[in-house]
């Protein structure tokens, strides 16, 4: 028997956060944002080189302490790049995020089936993010429409920086609950 506990379970947990968000209908266009794609590349690159940064501090520590200070000097390139993105991107937007899903407010009605491309900055690392969505729900909310999207065919490497974004900021929330609790 399945009861209504069972069927609000998620695979994945999910957060609240704010994010920018852009939203466009139907497949990527050839007009990406060259510095949006800039963003995205500069992430991916990070996360392929943390492996080969723990395997390099095991035998070569001012190596290490060095590549460290280069990748935040790229950090800071990377969010002067997001804050120019933001622009076109607008105010960042509650959504509530998973790895296989988003919720979000839109002012146009969108057919559950249809696709989506969604662009997202996520905030405050200035992580960005495109990514292809399914439309599962989409209700009327005063004069918005609340809707509900499952990414549509995450690359492995789109999961990982959506997984390691949510891990963030669950760690984020709990420190500031334990700074609340000791005041």
């Amino acid at each position: 028997m399945i009861t209504q506990d069972s069927q609000e379970r998620r695979a994945y947990y999910r957060i609240r956060d704010r994010i920018a968000l852009q939203i466009s209908t139907g497949a990527p266009s050839g007009e990406d944002s060259l510095l949006f794609n800039l963003l995205n590349e500069l992430y991916l690159l990070e996360l392929e080189s943390q492996p080969l940064l723990r395997s390099i501090s095991e035998q070569q520590r001012t190596l290490v302490n060095y590549l460290k200070i280069t990748n935040k000097r790229i950090d800071l390139l990377a969010n002067a790049l997001a804050q120019g993105l933001m622009k076109d991107f607008g105010e960042p937007q509650e959504v509530t995020l998973s790895e296989d899903g988003i919720c979000f407010l839109d002012t146009r009605h969108h057919q559950p089936g249809s696709i989506l491309t969604l662009r997202l900055i996520l905030l405050p690392q200035a992580f960005g993010l495109q990514l292809q969505a399914r439309i599962v729900n989409c209700q009327a909310t005063g004069d918005r429409f609340k809707v509900a999207a499952c990414f549509h065919e995450p690359s492995e490497t789109q999961r990982q920086v959506l997984a390691r974004h949510i891990m963030h900021k669950q760690a984020q929330e709990r420190r500031e609950a334990l700074a609340d609790l000791q005041e």
